[in-house]
This record gives C-alpha cells, sequence and structure tokens, in this order.
C-alpha cells in the first residue's frame, strides 16, 4: 500500500477503533483508550460549564472532567446559592478552571455565548459543554471530539435514542416529548437524520463558532435547537453520538408542559426563517421552485374546496363535476409538490465540514477507498 494512503487509511481506522472502543462499556462506565486521550490533550479542548444553583452537583462534575481538557469555564449565570464559592474551591486545586460571571440569570443560551467567547479567546479549537446537573457523563467526551478532531463534523451533540436499551432509563414523558420535538426539530433545521434535539451534551469547533450568527442563538433552553438551525444555514455538519441517559436527583428547571408550547412555537418560526434565506435568499434550487409553485396551489385547492361545499351545504345545490375536479386536482398537485420539496430538502443536508482536521490524519469516506485498500 502507498505511503500516503496507509496514512489516510490509518487514520481512519483509528477512529473507527476510537468509535467502537470508546463505546465498550468497563466496570467503572466507559473506558477510554489511552492513547486517545493522548491525541486529544494535544489540542486545545475547552469545556464550558453553565450553571445555575447547582452547588449540590459541581463539586463532581468539575472532579470528573477528563485530563485532556485544557481548559474550564464556568459560567456562574446569576447564583444565589453557594455554587460560586463551590467553584472558587475547585479553581484553587485546578487551575484549569476559570470562573465568568453574570450578575442575573440570563439563562443557559446566553452563559453559552459568554463561555463561547472566553474559551475562543483563550485559544480553544473545540468547545464542548457539560451542565452543572451531573447528567452528562464525562466519561463519553472523548467519543463526542474525536468527530470534530478528526474533521469529519463541525457540531457533535449526545443522541439518547441510538441505543434501544438504554431508553429504558429516559422517563416516560420525556420519552414522548423528545420523540414529538425531534420531528419539529428536523422540519426546523435541515437536519433530518438526527434526534435527540433538546440534548445538551454538544461540542462545536472553532470555525462552526466564527460561522454561526450567535445573536440568533436562543438565550434559554431552546438553545440547542437554536444552534442547530443556525449551523444549517452556514452548511455546518453535525454529527450524533450515542451516549445514555443519566438522570441524577437534581431537579430540572425547566417546565415539561410549558416547553413543549414554547418549543412548538418556536420550531415553527425557525422553519419558516430557515425555508426564506436558505431556499429564497441564500440560493435558488430545485426546492424554491417547487415552494414557489406547490405551496400557492394547495392553498388555492383547499380554500377552493371548502368554499364550494360551503356554498353546496348552505344552498342545497350540489358542486358540479368540474368543481370537484378543480378542488382535488389543485390540493393534490400542491401536496405532492411540497412532499417533492421535503424529499430535496432531505437529501440536501450538509455533508462537506467547515472544520479542517485537527489531528493531523486525512479521514476518508468510505466511497473514497479501493478494493485493496480495505
Amino acid at each position: 500500500m502507498p505511503e500516503h494512503l496507509r496514512v489516510c487509511w490509518c487514520g481512519y481506522a483509528a477512529a473507527g477503533a476510537a468509535q467502537s472502543f470508546l463505546e465498550t462499556p468497563g466496570r467503572g462506565g466507559v473506558r477510554v483508550d489511552v492513547a486517545i486521550q493522548d491525541l486529544l490533550a494535544s489540542l486545545p479542548i475547552a469545556v464550558v460549564v453553565p450553571a445555575y444553583q447547582a452547588e449540590r452537583t459541581i463539586d463532581a462534575v468539575l472532579a470528573t472532567i477528563p485530563n485532556f481538557v485544557r481548559s474550564v469555564v464556568v459560567v456562574i449565570d446569576g447564583c444565589s446559592d453557594g455554587t460560586g464559592a463551590l467553584v472558587d474551591k475547585a479553581a484553587a486545586s485546578d487551575p484549569r478552571i476559570v470562573r465568568v460571571d453574570h450578575d442575573r440569570n440570563r439563562g443557559v443560551g446566553a452563559a453559552m455565548r459568554s463561555g463561547y467567547a472566553r474559551a475562543v479567546a483563550d485559544g480553544a479549537e473545540i468547545v464542548a459543554k457539560i451542565d452543572s446537573d451531573g447528567q452528562m457523563d464525562p466519561a463519553y467526551l472523548a467519543a463526542l471530539l474525536m468527530p470534530i478532531a478528526l474533521g469529519r463534523a463541525d457540531y457533535t451533540k449526545g443522541n439518547r435514542f441510538l441505543r434501544p436499551r438504554e431508553i429504558r432509563a429516559m422517563p416516560l414523558v420525556r420519552l414522548i416529548g423528545n420523540a414529538t420535538l425531534s420531528f419539529l426539530a428536523k422540519l426546523s433545521t435541515g437536519y433530518w437524520h438526527m434526534m435527540d434535539p433538546t440534548n445538551g451534551y454538544t461540542a462545536i469547533s472553532r470555525e462552526a463558532l466564527f460561522a454561526v450568527d450567535q445573536a440568533h442563538l436562543d438565550d434559554r433552553f431552546f438553545f440547542e435547537s437554536s444552534m442547530l438551525g443556525e449551523l444549517s444555514l452556514v452548511r455546518g455538519v453535525c454529527a450524533d453520538v450515542a451516549i445514555p441517559a443519566r438522570y441524577g436527583d437534581q431537579g430540572s428547571h425547566l417546565s415539561v408542559a410549558r416547553a413543549f408550547f414554547e418549543f412548538s412555537v418556536k420550531y415553527s418560526l425557525a422553519f419558516v426563517r430557515r425555508i426564506f434565506l436558505r431556499y429564497l435568499v441564500l440560493d435558488f434550487s430545485a426546492v424554491s421552485l417547487l415552494l414557489a409553485l406547490s405551496l400557492p396551489t394547495a392553498v388555492f385547492g383547499v380554500v377552493f374546496g371548502l368554499r364550494s361545499w360551503v356554498h353546496s351545504s348552505v344552498y342545497g345545490v350540489p358542486a358540479t363535476a368540474g368543481t370537484v375536479m378543480l378542488a382535488a386536482f389543485t390540493t393534490a398537485a400542491g401536496f405532492f409538490g411540497l412532499v417533492q420539496a421535503m424529499v430535496y430538502d432531505i437529501m440536501s443536508v450538509p455533508q462537506v465540514p467547515l472544520t479542517l482536521p485537527k489531528l493531523g490524519v486525512f479521514v476518508p469516506s468510505i466511497s473514497q477507498r479501493s478494493g485493496d485498500d480495505r
């Protein structure tokens, strides 16, 4: 095998081995190979921990962040309890920990923007998010970082739905809610291959952070979903990583019923914004043409059909065959065009990352490897 191909294949094999090894459960959870830790330790990696009223869990979260992480930015988001004092105590023994304060509670999204700004200013190439509630296992952090480090993705997030056996650990209300919101997220962001949009265990590259419009990121719990929406507009490549659910005793600050209503409204607005910008402003493609023709046709068919039915019912005059055919044809043609637009939208999921490989190896796709290289 030629030497340059050997390097490429070794990089790909290492990535595959890393993924399978990182997901191998051990007695203490997930084992991480020392070589993978050494590779990640060569990169300036930061972890941002947005903290709000987390005095019960913040100690354990900070104590378990892996050694290959170079900096830990803790954003004290207007806490009124002892979270800040505990962070200061941890920082005294761990020089990686940096504290950023908000004078009032501004929400997880605002906290993450402050954390991103500090991490990037300190030179981070990859920035991960770990919440302060102890529900994100740092043992999976390496698996979350590797796709970005290898140049295969710009943004990665945990997915609790990839392993059916692990879904049992998820409360039923969250399971149903996340499944419903996942479809709305697919529709509004265009990332049709992704699930679990509210999962906050994420990582993002420096390049992607500079590309997205952070001013449009949500300040509150819609932050993760709004990030996906902004990434779709700059054609960022996103990837799911299998990470099981872990629920502790820490109560959630999020009301399920209120969040479901608010998220539904925000997903609808995000969908309209994405379609308008993606297919009418930033580009004009087959989807643009289908939408321009099919949407008015479908609306006309539905409105005309309803009007004709009401008129027939009120006056007792049966609709003519032509009226029925016109309503049926325009409605069917319009919805068929919309379905075709959705198919093209699904096929246009971004494939080429904005992020270059950061570990010095080129990772080819399967289609780039010949039979001899396999």
